[in-house]
């Protein structure tokens, strides 16, 4: 139990950081998330994404006599359980404020029925949250249709210019395939931190959440996973490499890592489900920087990381419409519709060379035909040019200047 002067001490002491001064870059999306009348504004991502900040940041907009800020994973509020919402409840009303931000607040059971309550009596309620289930499971329950979601990722090319000074070029882009986005590591440049950021979101968000006993084997998958970054996979084949690890368990820390957006995959393009379902899928890191740092690659991946960036990229604006395409060629990415009917195609190499030129463009002109799409998109590290096919049209575009 936590008692209502302890609930109020840590308000305090977090209104206190709430009004620091920072030179934070300010988030991309920051101005689209809005808490309108009856619904919440959910912002999930991966831990140490900069999902606090974005509640600092939208916390101007509030005079903070409107405002209370909580986050539940202080140590202080250590044991806070579903009964500490009625302590919580009563102190919001003695402050008097209607602009509610809880971070981190799937971390008690519970919380939203309690975040239901809020919303019925009219208060403006902004949640953050380190898994994606909170857009599933917990809010199909209490708050179906009474939120509104947006993932953070880790800084996006053009905010890790703002952050570091940087111009775009190729140059500054190779820099940031290397470093990633994590907004403490750009600031301090140790390794460390994104070290520690991976033990603590296996262990607080992936084991002690979903009951995982044995961290060892977990870590070994992950690691594994983030240095294979724009490779293939197969459970089958990824047991000889964690261990005496049961299929049906590698496939369910596969399922939490991507939970907890740490990974992300995508299956092979077919108009038959079952196609997709049963050949192998491709793995890519939410973070290059993190993929970099536990990387146990001896050769240069700078072409996997920029296949990564691409994936990325398309990834915050497509979600779960990303698939390969794979037949007598291969195409890095068919993005779709709703309804899986094929959109745009993509294929990422450093260089459009002699002797690359075939096999990259074999891959994305059979993907062209079979998908009976005239238009379709290289993404290379440096060139620019517009190639004339039989299939249709092939922009070749600058990774620096891609838009998804």
């Amino acid at each position: 139990m936590i008692y209502k002067q302890q609930i109020a001490e840590v308000v305090e002491r977090q209104m206190s950081w709430l009004q620091r001064p920072t030179n934070e870059v300010r988030r991309d999306d920051v101005e689209q998330i809005n808490a309108i009348d009856g619904f919440a504004a959910i912002i999930t991502g991966l831990r140490r994404c900069g999902k606090s900040t974005m509640l600092r940041q939208i916390a101007g907009r509030y005079p903070l006599s409107e405002l209370l800020f909580l986050n539940f994973e202080d140590i202080n509020l250590t044991g806070f359980v579903a009964d500490d919402f009625k302590r919580l409840y009563a102190h919001i009303g003695q402050r008097g404020c209607n602009t509610l931000m809880f971070d981190e607040i799937q971390t008690v059971e519970g919380w939203e029925i309690f975040v239901h309550q809020l919303l019925r009596e009219g208060f403006r309620v902004y949640i953050t949250g380190s898994n994606a289930s909170m857009l599933s499971s917990e809010l199909g329950t209490h708050l179906t249709g009474r939120h509104l979601s947006t993932e953070l990722f880790p800084f996006s090319y053009s905010e890790f210019l703002t952050c570091t000074g940087a111009k775009s070029s190729t140059e500054s882009l190779l820099h940031y395939l290397q470093r990633g986005g994590m907004p403490e590591y750009l600031r301090h440049g140790d390794p460390n931190i994104l070290l520690t950021a991976l033990d603590d979101i296996l262990v607080r968000d992936i084991a002690i959440r979903h009951g995982v006993r044995s961290i060892a084997p977990l870590k070994l998958l992950a690691v594994y996973l983030l240095s294979n970054a724009a490779k293939p996979f197969s459970a089958n084949r990824l047991t000889s490499v964690v261990g005496d690890v049961a299929t049906s368990t590698i496939l369910e820390h596969i399922a939490h890592m991507r939970d907890a957006y740490l990974i992300d995959t995508v299956g092979q393009y077919s108009t038959n489900i079952r196609t997709t379902v049963r050949n192998p899928k491709k793995v890519y890191a939410i973070d290059t920087g993190l993929a970099r740092a536990v990387s146990l690659s001896p050769t240069d991946d700078t072409g996997r990381l920029l296949e990564n960036y691409v994936f990325l990229c398309l990834r915050k604006k497509h979600r779960n419409r990303i698939f390969y395409y794979q037949s007598k060629g291969e195409c890095d990415f068919v993005v779709t519709d709703l309804a899986n009917k094929p959109q745009a195609l993509y294929q990422v190499c450093l260089r459009l060379t002699d002797e690359n030129q075939q096999r990259e463009l074999t891959g994305l002109r059979l993907a062209m035909a079979d998908t009976r799409l005239p238009h379709a998109t290289l993404v290379t590290l440096d060139m620019h040019d517009t190639l004339d096919v039989p299939e249709g049209r092939i922009d070749v575009v600058r990774a620096a200047e891609f838009k998804a």
